[in-house]
C-alpha cells in the first residue's frame, strides 16, 4: 500500500464517521436512499460479527473506506454445518471510486481473514470487480443461495476459498446472517440522525 494509505481496525471513535461514509457510498444505489449505514450500526453488536475483521482505510488521515465480515454457515446436503464468512457492507468514498483503493482494501481484508484461519467467504457482489481478487460464482463450488429458485439468476452470488480445497467435499445452501435483515421503519428512524439527503428512484436500482 502507499505510504499515506493506512489499513487498520475500526475503533469505537470511528463508528459515526464510518456510518456516514457508508451512507454516502450507498445512497440511491440499490434503492431510493439506503439501509447499509443502519445495517452496519446493528451488525457491530451481532454475535456473528467478527471484531478482528472490522476494517477501515485512511488516505492522508481521512477515512475513505471500510469493510466488515460476519460468521455464517453453509447447510451442507449431508447434514453438516460448514462455517464460512460473509462480507460487507464494503465501500470506498464516492469521489475515490475506480482508483484502485477498493481492491487494496478488499485484498488486505481477505489476507487478514485467511490469516485467522477462516475457510471461505461467500457474499453478493459483482464478478467484474470481485473476480479480480479471486472470487468466482458460488455455483462452481456447489453452493446454492437460500430461497433462490433453481432456475433463477445466481450470478450475483460469489465465493472465494481462503483455504484451498475447503469446499471440495461440500454441496449445500448458504445462509445469510439474520442481522442483515432490518426493518424499514428502523432504518428511517436511524437516518433522521443524519443530514437530510434526497431519495431518488433511479434506473438500475434493485428495490423500490
Amino acid at each position: 500500500m502507499e505510504k499515506n494509505l493506512v489499513f487498520r481496525l475500526e475503533t469505537a471513535a470511528d463508528h459515526r464517521a464510518v456510518e456516514t461514509l457508508v451512507r454516502e457510498a450507498f445512497w440511491n444505489v440499490y434503492r431510493p436512499g439506503c439501509s447499509e449505514h443502519y445495517v452496519i450500526h446493528v451488525l457491530r453488536d451481532d454475535p456473528a460479527f467478527v471484531q478482528a475483521l472490522d476494517f477501515v482505510l485512511e488516505l492522508d488521515g481521512e477515512l475513505i473506506g471500510q469493510n466488515i465480515f460476519m460468521k455464517t454457515v453453509i447447510l451442507a446436503d449431508d447434514g453438516r454445518e460448514i462455517p464460512v464468512l460473509t462480507m460487507g457492507p464494503i465501500c470506498i468514498t464516492p469521489p475515490l471510486k475506480r482508483k484502485g483503493y477498493g481492491k487494496q482494501l478488499l485484498d488486505a481484508s481477505l489476507e487478514k481473514a485467511a490469516a485467522l484461519g477462516f475457510g471461505a467467504v461467500l457474499f453478493e457482489g459483482n464478478i467484474g470487480f470481485y473476480g479480480k481478487s479471486g472470487f468466482d460464482y458460488a455455483r462452481k463450488f456447489g453452493i446454492r443461495y437460500h430461497d433462490l429458485p433453481a432456475d433463477a439468476d445466481d450470478s450475483f452470488f460469489l465465493c472465494k476459498e481462503l483455504i484451498p480445497g475447503y469446499l471440495d467435499d461440500v454441496t449445500g445452501v448458504y445462509q445469510t446472517p439474520q442481522g442483515y435483515y432490518v426493518d424499514d421503519a428502523d432504518v428511517e428512524a436511524f437516518d433522521k440522525g443524519f443530514p437530510p439527503k434526497e431519495k431518488l428512484k433511479l434506473p438500475g436500482q434493485l428495490f423500490d
